[in-house]
């Protein structure tokens, strides 16, 4: 064969190859285009099944919307008829006084018995709060209305005392009353020792009764009944038994004979601090009784597993009192606190037995009348019901720095109270 038999059978082979290769990106770019076709197609039918089914989803809450807001309605339509129901059932099976009263005698026995408890009940649910409102009204005239006068009267002239057109309101408000009673009784003074008095009394009486209540309540020893019942008289027996053998104590102190044997005579205590101060000491101050009765319940109501866990871990009694049940009763230190505050600071029975001069504001107030006519000597002093306007301008300096301390400690006065044993 001949190379141009060869070169003729080989070119329709190389033609043939060349049209197979010429073809093949032709149907390749036509299925692409396919894809590209059915993908838009899947992409615009898209958004419409998705429309559908945000239209059912949109349908179904209207639907629900609607069967809730019948529901609803349906509920209120309800009510309101067994309201009704009830007024109408009420209207018919209720009887009144009048026709309870009318026909009493027509009754029988057990009838009677039933119409009796009914009728009594309506008069007392009408009757009842219109007497609470009485004795709640009596209780603060009772306690406001000696506030009200001391007010009204320590800030009037000494002239309107006996203006009769005066009963309430002054015609003139002054301050002049302040001012005498405050250099008369020389106020910063008389209050720097009430207060040395009666918070050094106050801090002795809070820690010497709280070991004394937490014996009580925690330890077991001999007498302890009987010692326990000198508590409980010392609360019941007047100080006035007591108090004349108390100053004879403390104006020939001595202990056992000792301060006498090295000194050769006794200790004069009294118009001095120190007899206060000793009373409370050794839990015999003004209502230590009280505190110690408080301690003890107070200290009972603890858990005694506090203790148990204290002394595992190595507290004696000592320890276990100060790191476990002082934390425990913050609020009972300081209701007994302010409790001897109040009460020390308004004695005058006690404390004037120990001082002959007036040492302290509530002995001041006892005897301004006096006082004040010595300040104002030379002046008018007026007549001795004219003289009120200053002692009542003491009581309210008096009872000022009292009504301070509990505005500022009321939170923690009123806690300790519930907390305390005095309302268990």
């Amino acid at each position: 064969m001949s190379e141009k038999d060869i070169m003729n059978v080989n070119e329709p082979e190389n033609g043939t190859e060349q049209e197979a290769a010429a073809a093949a990106p032709a149907e390749q770019a036509a299925q692409d285009v396919k894809e590209v076709a059915d993908m838009v197609a899947e992409v615009a039918e898209a958004p419409a099944e998705q429309t559908e089914e945000v239209a059912m989803k949109i349908a179904d809450d209207d639907a629900r919307t609607a069967e809730v807001t019948l529901t609803r309605k349906e509920r209120k339509a309800a009510e309101k008829a067994e309201k009704k129901r009830a007024k109408e059932l009420k209207a018919a099976y209720h009887v009144s006084n009048w026709q309870i009263i009318k026909n009493y005698r027509k009754y029988n026995a057990q009838e009677r018995a039933h119409y009796r408890y009914i009728f009594g009940r309506r008069i007392s649910e009408k009757v009842w709060p219109v007497f609470r409102f009485l004795i709640l009204f009596g209780l603060g005239f009772v306690i406001l209305y000696p506030m009200l006068y001391m007010l009204s009267t320590s800030f009037r002239p000494q002239s309107e005392m006996s203006d009769p057109s005066v009963m309430w309101i002054p015609k003139q408000f002054i301050i002049d009353n302040f001012v005498d009673v405050w250099l008369a009784m020389d106020f910063p003074k008389v209050l720097l020792q009430t207060i040395l008095i009666n918070v050094v009394c106050s801090m002795l009486q809070v820690v010497t009764c709280a070991i004394t209540g937490y014996g009580f309540a925690r330890f077991k020893f001999k007498f302890k009944g009987l010692l326990f019942g000198i508590v409980i008289l010392q609360i019941i027996v007047p100080v006035q038994v007591v108090l004349i053998p108390l100053y004879t104590q403390f104006r020939f102190f001595d202990i056992f004979g000792i301060i006498q044997l090295i000194t050769g005579s006794s200790l004069n205590l009294v118009s001095t601090p120190a007899a206060l101060y000793l009373q409370a000491f050794f839990c015999n101050g003004i209502r230590a009784g009280v505190f110690i009765l408080l301690y003890r319940q107070f200290f009972r109501g603890l858990p005694k597993e506090l203790e148990d866990a204290a002394y595992l871990d190595g507290c004696g009694p000592v320890m276990t009192f100060i790191r476990v049940m002082v934390p425990n009763a913050k609020t009972s230190f300081l209701t007994v606190f302010i409790f001897s505050i109040v009460w020390y600071w308004n004695d005058t029975y006690v404390t004037g037995m120990f001082f002959d001069k007036p040492y302290t504001i509530a002995m001041e107030v006892e005897n301004m009348a006096t006082t004040i006519i010595f300040y104002k000597t030379g002046d008018n002093a007026g007549q001795a019901s004219d003289w009120l306007v200053w002692i009542e301008a003491s009581c309210v300096l008096s009872l000022l720095p009292i009504l301070i301390m509990y505005i500022i400690l009321q939170k923690q006065f009123v806690e300790g109270v519930e907390r305390s044993g005095l309302v268990s």
